[in-house]
């Protein structure tokens, strides 16, 4: 069994607890682990614990009022076919705050959660034969 102490975690300020636990559990597979909401929740994919804090959470109430809105941050999430994960996050009406990139290691479009914090889906290139 995993616990707390396996995963990596990042904490996203986040206005509607409810609607980010949907979200991410919605649309990347994340599973639900603890929901206190409308203060907290926190949601696992693999090793990454995001951990959801609303306006009545600790973790928010202990951010500076300068620093408490959503940020320039992002998870990275890799994803096997990007064209596929955009046709279907359009279709389920999801945010996107960048055009899909290219670049030596691979492509990579930026999308929002509910509150504004940011996600990459990242394709890696494909890798040259005998690299």
């Amino acid at each position: 069994m995993t616990t707390s102490t396996d995963l990596a975690a990042v904490r996203y300020l986040v206005d509607d607890v409810a609607a980010a636990i949907d979200f991410y559990t919605g649309h990347f597979g994340f599973t639900l682990h603890t929901d206190a909401a409308p203060a907290f929740a926190d949601v696992v994919r693999g090793p990454l614990r995001l951990l959801l804090s609303g306006p009545a959470s600790s973790g928010a109430r202990a951010t500076p009022a300068e620093l408490a809105g959503p940020g320039g941050n992002r998870i990275h999430l890799l994803v096997a076919d990007l064209d596929a994960e955009i046709a279907r996050l359009r279709g389920a009406g999801v945010d996107f705050r960048s055009d899909p990139v290219s670049g030596p290691g691979g492509r990579q479009v930026l999308i929002a959660d509910p509150a504004g914090n940011l996600i990459e889906l990242f394709q890696p290139a494909a890798q040259r034969p005998g690299s």
